[in-house]
């Protein structure tokens, strides 16, 4: 964890074993996380790959986290050449590049369900890209789940989870009916798609538990607002799933 404390970083969260029939055992993180992060149920639990490591003298030299093997293996498949920090020079590929691309592949729902047996009992394997094209493809959509993963610069929808009804703010008891997400008798949150509602993270619906974890308290502006945009962003993940399906053929 100490890699997260002494710089800036950034890091996939993965469990290695599955307890359950499907696999989604997979978020990001760029601060310190416990090993319940993704999951709660006891055998699944977290382990932390921080993309950066930090030498011990605390200065801010910090190398990739990243195997040079697989890094030439990538270099030779794309016909990229690697830096160790991202740059705007063409033709050029950088370990948050590699993040990006993984985390695409993990959110890609034919990878879960043809490798489901193995997800269930070890870490992920990833197949490398096939070209520049496609690598820079899923490297691009993995940028913006890790965006909006760790919830920046994300805002609330204009069509999504509106809060029309006022009222005491209570949550009280948590129900989706009609596309509504009801935290007492008549307040809501309107317009939430199904798909959205039944999402899952790990062990829980984020935005089920979410409120959930909040019985018996009064919501301030701020707490909706950020419902919102939880909403919001596992909506566009959806989205953005079924954009990696199309890119990718496993």
């Amino acid at each position: 964890m100490r890699h997260f404390i002494i710089g800036e970083n950034v890091g996939l969260v993965i469990c290695r074993n599955c307890v359950v029939n499907s696999w989604e055992l997979v978020s990001i993180a760029k601060s310190i996380v416990d090993d319940s992060y993704v999951s709660n149920r006891t055998k699944e639990r977290g382990y932390v790959f921080p993309l950066y490591l930090y030498p011990f003298d605390n200065t801010n030299e910090r190398i990739p986290n990243l195997n040079d093997g697989i890094i030439s293996v990538f270099a030779k498949k794309t016909g990229l050449s690697f830096t160790a920090e991202k740059q705007n020079t063409e033709n050029t590929f950088a370990p948050i590049d590699i993040l990006d691309y993984i985390y695409a592949v993990l959110y890609n729902n034919n990878y879960r369900t043809k490798y489901k047996e193995f997800l269930k009992i070890d870490f992920p394997r990833i197949p490398y890209p096939k070209n520049a094209e496609e690598f820079q493809k899923l490297a691009a959509i993995g940028s913006l789940l890790r965006g909006i993963h760790l919830m920046e610069n994300v805002s609330p929808a204009a069509d999504i989870a509106n809060f029309p009804i006022a009222g005491s703010n209570e949550v009280e008891t948590v129900k989706y009916k009609e596309e509504k997400v009801y935290i007492n008798k008549t307040q809501y949150f309107d317009s939430v798609p199904l798909e959205t509602w039944e999402y899952y993270i790990g062990g829980y619906q984020p935005a089920e538990k979410w409120l959930k974890d909040r019985k018996g308290r009064v919501l301030s502006f701020e707490d909706i607002e950020h419902y919102q945009k939880i909403i919001a962003v596992l909506k566009t993940t959806v989205e953005l799933q079924a954009q990696i399906d199309r890119e990718i053929e496993v």
